[in-house]
């Protein structure tokens, strides 16, 4: 009956009481810094770098894109095999080194050229694998992938003092150790290209492209790229790229190489769309290593056939020059109540953290720590608990009183 009278009661505080936390306020110039210090550094970090740097309260999507390119231009070449010839754009771009899906373009700048090779035997170049004295020591039929041909099994002359293994091949064999200096289409770096460059952005349904609408057809004919002057035109000269690339268009030309055209599109748009604009910026991406020297540079082979006399004649030419890759990247940001709330509210939760610091500084480095910490902590004995509950008690049992006597009484009678 008691425990049950105890249960009730306690039920009926329950019901009828109100908890709430015990605020402590020290006066302490040290922990009160701390704290404050503490909840400035959290809250300016929220500002400044969650809200201002990072945009945490925007959505993102990256962007897609198309390029496409035009390279312009005219040079005169007047070589021993080629005699005086002028270039254009038919000639110095080479499509099948172009794969679309790399928005790149290749424009040639030096070659070896190989005139009038037919399918017949030759003396192969002379090297360690390829020298001989007798026909035994060639084998017919044998093929060397770094050769230029299939032996024949006959060892012939290559020369006055030097005998070679006869192959073959197309002859005559190409010579490629004589690459010319400065290259053959110096007037190159006087090329240029017009980019244009179409971007989307689908989550937010945006679409732009980097010739802007302020553009007009009579200003893509004369204008040029320049960073200060004209920032936004399409239009790029090859020395110019590859200067902003920290290199030289001469000495690039030689052997060749791979420049990078970057063009990012970072974009608010919670501002005006006008701001969404692409900015330029250019590097060298194959690797230019002084201290390894080995196969620099970007070349490849092609070949043009016609035909003499009905004999199938082709002219060859290991082409050097240097590719362009044109690489698109960017995010476009705009307000979203979810990633506002999400981002927001996970730093702000570092505001949980200084009254723990700032407790912890009180407890340990305070002069007063001892009493601060008696202050802070309240030890409770489950006897201090009798006293209302033997109240409690009186008060739930004082109404049946009466009940209780007048029932002995009766039964006394």
């Amino acid at each position: 009956m008691a425990k049950e009278s105890k249960c009730s009661c306690s039920v009926l505080l329950c019901c009828t009481e109100y908890e709430t936390s015990r605020t402590l306020i020290v006066r302490n110039k040290t922990v009160g810094v701390t704290n404050r210090l503490i909840q400035a550094i959290i809250i300016g970090y929220v500002i400044g770098y969650v809200c201002v740097v990072q945009k945490a309260y925007q959505d993102t999507d990256s962007v897609i894109s198309s390029v496409t390119t035009k390279v312009k231009g005219f040079a005169k070449t007047n070589s021993s095999d080629l005699g005086l010839r002028v270039w254009d754009t038919a000639d110095y771009i080479i499509p099948p080194q172009v794969k679309e899906e790399e928005n790149s373009f290749f424009v040639l700048t030096n070659m070896i050229v190989t005139p009038n090779q037919m399918q017949t035997r030759c003396p192969e170049l002379p090297n360690p694998s390829t020298t001989c004295t007798s026909d035994s020591d060639c084998k017919e039929g044998f093929s060397d992938a770094r050769g230029n041909g299939i032996q024949t099994g006959k060892c012939v002359d290559y020369s006055d003092a030097v005998k070679t293994c006869e192959v073959f091949a197309w002859c005559p064999l190409e010579k490629d150790t004589d690459l010319p200096e400065p290259a053959m289409l110096t007037d190159a770096e006087t090329f240029t290209v017009l980019i244009k460059n179409n971007i989307r952005f689908p989550k937010f349904h945006f679409s732009k492209r980097n010739i802007l609408p302020d553009v007009t057809s009579s200003y893509l004919k004369s204008c040029t790229f320049h960073r200060i002057t004209d920032p936004h035109c399409p239009i790029f000269q090859l020395k110019d790229i590859v200067s902003e690339a920290d290199e030289d268009f001469q000495d690039l030309a030689i052997r060749g190489g791979v420049i990078g055209i970057l063009i990012n599109w970072d974009c608010d748009l919670d501002l005006s769309h006008k701001k969404c604009i692409p900015k330029y910026s250019f590097s060298r991406l194959d690797n230019k290593n002084p201290e390894n020297s080995a196969a620099p540079g970007f070349n490849f082979r092609f070949a043009k056939y016609f035909s003499v006399d009905g004999v199938e004649t082709r002219t060859l030419v290991k082409a050097y020059g240097i590719r362009f890759d044109v690489i698109v990247f960017g995010k476009a940001g705009k307000f979203n109540l979810v990633p506002t709330v999400v981002n927001v509210g996970a730093a702000l939760s570092f505001l949980s953290l200084v009254n723990a610091v700032s407790d912890w500084v009180l407890l340990t480095f305070t002069s007063k720590r001892h009493f601060y910490s008696q202050q802070k902590s309240t030890y409770l004995d489950e006897m201090d608990d009798t006293s209302e509950v033997g109240l409690c008690l009186v008060h739930f049992l004082l109404p049946w009183i009466p009940v209780i006597v007048s029932h002995v009484r009766s039964q006394k009678s």
